[in-house]
């Protein structure tokens, strides 16, 4: 297969990509499971790109519950480097309103219960996340998506909370209070993974609601979600149109370089197998 340069993980509302074209599905193994569904590789604007639904067709996969590992990993089998996240989010800022997409900058992460990493079992790897989301990606995006006329912001930070319920007042009231710009359930571990698979990684959020600390607005609901979502599922498309049109063949970043100094396990005592599974992630480390 030809190699595929750009990922996109469609969230809630956003399960395909009618504008890709010459479409093929594809399964890959991974050591860590299966990913939320097929992958579907297209062309989009000159270039193949592989789309996956985060939650599954049918959004059947809770947040909890997705195997990100599994997911970034088949990507990263693929030979993806840049991956867009698309997600719904919660805005905790009055000006950040229901509609507006949000490309964050900064990630805190309130989850409990998920898997963080690719390594262990004899492989420690202590991974730069001080910048969450690649710069250079997260502004190539922000102009794609300012390109279609839609308010975006750019910069944030991207509170992501275990779910699979919404947020109490007193929660989102204290996240407001630590600075905290808009609210998820899906950016960790996704961006971490992708940091330690040393792909790129980017979110464009669309607000759909203002969680629940707005005093004047109706409180979140699965309903408004998916209906500001829709609104804006056009938009994603576009806007990925773009970005793929625009992005530069070669990456200048540091996020392909990740991996390069945050090995800390003597090459000697990695178990083999370890080194077998993860030997598109880390086989050029330790040769």
């Amino acid at each position: 297969m030809e190699p595929v340069r750009v990922g996109v993980i469609g969230g809630s509302g956003v399960y395909d990509m009618q504008t890709l074209t010459d479409i093929e599905e594809v399964k890959p193994k991974t050591p860590f499971g299966e990913p939320s569904d097929a992958i579907v590789v297209g062309t989009l604007s000159g270039q193949r790109v592989a789309f996956l639904p985060r939650h599954g067709r049918g959004h059947r996969v809770s947040p909890t519950e997705l195997n990100s590992r599994a997911n970034v990993y088949a990507f990263k089998s693929l030979g993806v480097e840049r991956i867009v996240a698309i997600s719904a989010c919660g805005s905790l800022r009055e000006d950040y309103a229901p509609r507006h997409i949000v490309i964050p900058d900064q990630l805190f992460d309130r989850t409990r219960e998920r898997p963080l990493s690719f390594f262990g079992g004899g492989l420690v790897v202590h991974v730069s996340f001080a910048e969450p989301f690649c710069p250079d990606l997260s502004h190539a995006l922000y102009q794609a998506v300012k390109a279609t006329a839609v308010a975006v912001h750019k910069g944030g930070a991207f509170v992501v909370i275990e779910g699979p319920r919404f947020s109490t007042k007193a929660e989102s009231n204290v996240f407001r209070q630590w600075g905290m710009d808009i609210i998820g359930m899906t950016a960790v571990p996704e961006a971490q993974l992708a940091r330690e698979a040393e792909i790129c990684y980017a979110s464009m959020a669309h607000v759909t609601d203002y969680d629940v600390w707005h005093e004047t607005e109706q409180t979140v609901t699965v309903e408004a979600v998916i209906k500001n979502l829709l609104a804006n599922a056009e938009v994603a498309r576009q806007a990925i149109q773009e970005l793929v049109a625009a992005l530069p063949e070669e990456r200048t970043c540091e996020c392909q370089h990740a991996l390069r100094d945050a090995i800390i396990t003597n090459r000697d005592v990695i178990p083999e197998q370890v080194k077998k599974e993860l030997a598109i992630l880390v086989g050029k480390y330790l040769q």
